[in-house]
């Protein structure tokens, strides 16, 4: 296991620096810099004031040098770099964004397992049922409903037909733990949908696969509860594909957050994104897209130890 942890944790480290190539370099090349949209915004038109501009945000040299400097300080003083709009580190930006986006991604994997596991299951125990059906058509609507179109629809016709819209100031947990969870809680029903779609399928397709098994049938015959045999038996056994599902949809939560937060008005990591984007606001960008790499293979790291934990027949080297 030890050995198995360090080939995944250099693996990692070398991931994460082509991550921080492509992110480094591709942000630059975007149409337009930071420096034309300060031009705009304070109308600055001397070249000698543009040059100036250039100078102080460090990029009147080489992109390449500009990597190196940023490189730099991330290995050796674990500095991100600071804002160029705000002058604030990029840690400190996201400090207070992290946890609204965890808490979002949190809830939205919660809602999206409680509603894919127990309909996946029982599609697949009933298999062509009605309720089969019904838990097949419910795994193709959230599938193929937009998260950006339902989030829409949610702030627009109840207040049009209700006079209802959901609370757009954001409540802290520690201040209203009730009010925060309910703010929440539409995102994240939205957020969790989509991926409780893709999770209830592969539920359903690998609970059949395995009760079909001889050991299932084994496990019939020695007339054991229907509640043993599809929990203890089947379900163990049918969860790593499934498993494997939910790691991969983990980076389509995170995009999916990059919209819903700026519907929800949440002050997280999506809609930071967002802002910072048009502002080519560059060490923000490149430190947010560098966290996400790395909480996206902490994640994939922990799913593939959760194999030997589900099956004991795997073993790491």
């Amino acid at each position: 296991m030890g050995a198995y942890l360090v080939r995944r944790l250099v693996g990692a480290v070398v991931a994460l620096f082509l991550v921080t190539i492509i992110v480094f370099f591709s942000v630059r090349f975007i149409p337009g810099t930071v420096v034309d949209l300060m031009v705009q915004d304070y109308n600055v038109r001397q070249p000698t004031n543009i040059e100036e501009i250039e100078a102080k945000l460090g990029l009147d040299v080489p992109i390449y040098v500009q990597y190196g400097r940023w490189m730099g300080g991330i290995i050796t003083r674990g500095d991100f770099g600071t804002s160029i709009w705000t002058g604030l580190p990029v840690l400190e930006s996201l400090k207070n964004r992290l946890p609204i986006s965890a808490e979002l991604g949190v809830l939205a994997i919660i809602i999206a397992l409680v509603l894919a596991l127990p309909i996946g299951v029982y599609s697949a125990i009933r298999q062509d049922t009605l309720g089969d059906y019904v838990g097949r058509s419910i795994a193709i609507i959230f599938i193929c409903a937009p998260g950006f179109w339902i989030g829409t629809m949610v702030m627009v016709f109840p207040s049009v037909w209700w006079g209802w819209a959901p609370s757009m100031q954001y409540i802290p947990f520690t201040q209203d733990p009730i009010g925060n969870l309910q703010m929440f809680s539409i995102p994240a029903l939205i957020l969790g949908m989509a991926m409780a779609g893709t999770t209830m399928r592969m539920t359903r397709t690998m609970m059949l696969e395995v009760l079909g098994q001889d050991y299932i049938r084994t496990a019939w015959a020695k007339g054991l509860r229907e509640r043993t045999v599809i929990i203890r038996h089947a379900l163990r056994n049918a969860l790593i594909p499934v498993i494997t599902t939910i790691g991969i949809q983990i980076p389509v939560v995170i995009g999916g957050s990059l919209i819903l937060e700026s519907i929800f008005n949440l002050p997280g990591m999506g809609s930071l994104m967002l802002q910072i984007l048009t502002r080519r606001d560059y060490p923000v960008v490149s430190g947010v897209n560098l966290f996400v790499a790395a909480f996206v293979l902490v994640v994939n790291t922990v799913i593939d130890l959760t194999y030997a934990y589900l099956d004991p027949r795997i073993h790491y080297k």
